[in-house]
């Protein structure tokens, strides 16, 4: 496919696209889709659970670093533009994959409120104006995801060179808080460890949904295979990498936080690392790390944008989706999937802060159901893994099975474990959306199946 005189399409014709992202580039997109909103927020919602939370981290961590295992394992194999959509079809078919792009899809544009909702939280630091007036915040809001998607309608080069400043920005003041923030820490605020009325199991699998809502994204390089150089390598590295990166700041950096802070305090915070700066060091290094969350969302918006936009396509180019997904502009990007995914997170935004709840509580809410859908396409892309190892990896020479499967089993447990967590409320909405794309499948295969 072309549009104009510019190549845009590998896959129909063989025509080449330069490839746009390096090892640096794709670890970037990784660290700041996964080190986004969900972490800084985070403390603060998992507060009531005291050293739960703190237990939960290291846990998931563990879950989390599997799944990276897995998408890295999965990107050897079959580097395709897609990610968890591609290695699904793969796996188990076309249904399967219309699946897992259809709620991976539904996970990333019902995140992006969240993620503009914790840049938002951090930017009432400079402008306290904001402060008790949800309206503003949620408009605040709005023009966050409508900036971040313009952005990346202008293509994945600049979209790609936007992550990487960004990124590599942010680090920094959270790695002081993280490690150095240890320090002021006052280790009898971790008392008692189990402070709910629940048991420590149902406290622990309710921290799930949070911690691995922060945790989303480990399989992020994989999903723009197609604009990555030498992606068997670059995909790999950059995942295992992100996903480690990520990892040591999560849970040193909720360490330090809570243990500064106090659960008491910690639970009427609407910028957590910000507030633990101010308290360790003084007001500067308040407005320095609110500074560096609101950088930090707004690379993961743009991340997630750019990701938002590839899964379908790669699903409209097999027929899978309707084929406005696959429709490229002259920058090669698929402006009309993303205008449509975009405008689905503005009203879902909309629709949830018009409502009663405070703007906190829309946080919570659309971060169980993005978890739940996104949880979804890794309970696939784990089952996935052990088809494709078994069948093609055997055959093309990869490791023994027995070597690789125990892994996959382990993220399989934590994403059920997570889905379990998040809620009967979450679960319902989620399971509703999904099943929505049932007659958007019947369709298209009909229209698909008519036309050939």
């Amino acid at each position: 496919m072309t549009t104009g005189n510019k190549p845009t399409d590998t896959i129909p014709d063989g025509t080449a696209v330069p490839k746009s992202l390096g090892v640096w580039t794709c670890t970037a997109l990784v660290v700041g889709n996964v080190v986004g909103s969900g972490f800084f927020l985070a403390p603060a919602a998992l507060a009531p659970y005291g050293s739960v939370a703190v237990i939960g981290w290291i846990i998931m961590s563990i879950g989390a670093l599997c799944l990276g295992l897995v998408f890295a394992r999965l990107s050897r194999i079959a580097p395709e533009t897609g990610g968890p959509y591609a290695y699904a079809r793969l796996g188990f078919g076309d249904f399967a994959g219309f699946l897992v792009a259809w709620g991976y899809w539904i996970s990333i544009w019902a995140a992006l409120p969240a993620i503009a909702i914790a840049a938002t939280d951090y930017l009432q630091v400079f402008i306290p104006s904001l402060k008790g007036s949800p309206g503003m915040k949620a408009i605040v809001s709005l023009g966050l995801i409508i900036g971040v998607a313009c952005l990346n309608l202008a293509g994945t080069k600049e979209a790609g060179r936007f992550q990487l400043i960004v990124v590599g920005l942010k680090l920094i003041p959270f790695m002081a808080v993280s490690f150095l923030g240890l320090f002021w820490v006052d280790w009898g605020q971790f008392a008692p460890i189990n402070p709910t009325r629940m048991s420590f199991f149902l406290a622990l699998a309710a921290t799930a949904p949070f911690i691995m809502f922060a945790f989303s994204g480990v399989e992020s390089a994989t999903v723009p295979a197609g604009d990555v150089k030498n992606p068997r390598k670059t995909i790999a590295i950059a995942t295992i990498a992100g996903t480690l990166i990520a990892a040591t700041l999560y849970t040193f950096g909720t360490l330090s936080v809570m243990g500064v802070m106090g659960r008491s305090a910690l639970e009427q915070s609407s910028a957590p690392f910000s507030d633990a700066a101010g308290l360790m060091w003084g007001s500067w290094a308040s407005y320095v790390i609110a500074a560096a969350a609101v950088l930090s969302s707004l690379a993961a918006l743009n991340g997630w944008t750019m990701v938002m936009g590839m899964v379908p396509l790669a699903a409209a180019r097999n027929g899978l989706l309707p084929p406005v997904f696959a429709e490229l502009n002259s920058k090669s990007v698929p402006a009309k999937g993303i205008i449509i995914s975009v405008t689905l997170a503005v009203a879902t935004l909309m629709l949830q802060s018009s409502g009663s709840k405070a703007l906190i509580s829309v946080y919570e809410f659309v971060v169980r159901l993005s978890t739940v859908a996104d949880m979804v396409p890794y309970v696939f892309c784990c089952f996935a893994e052990a088809i494709i190892l078994l069948v093609l990896g055997k055959r093309q020479g990869y490791l023994n099975p027995k070597t690789y499967l125990p892994v996959a089993a382990i993220a399989f447990l934590f994403s059920m474990v997570t889905i379990f967590g998040a809620g009967a409320e979450a679960a319902m909405w989620g399971l509703l959306l999904l099943l929505t794309g049932l007659p958007v499948y019947v369709l298209i295969r009909t229209k698909w199946t008519d036309g050939n």
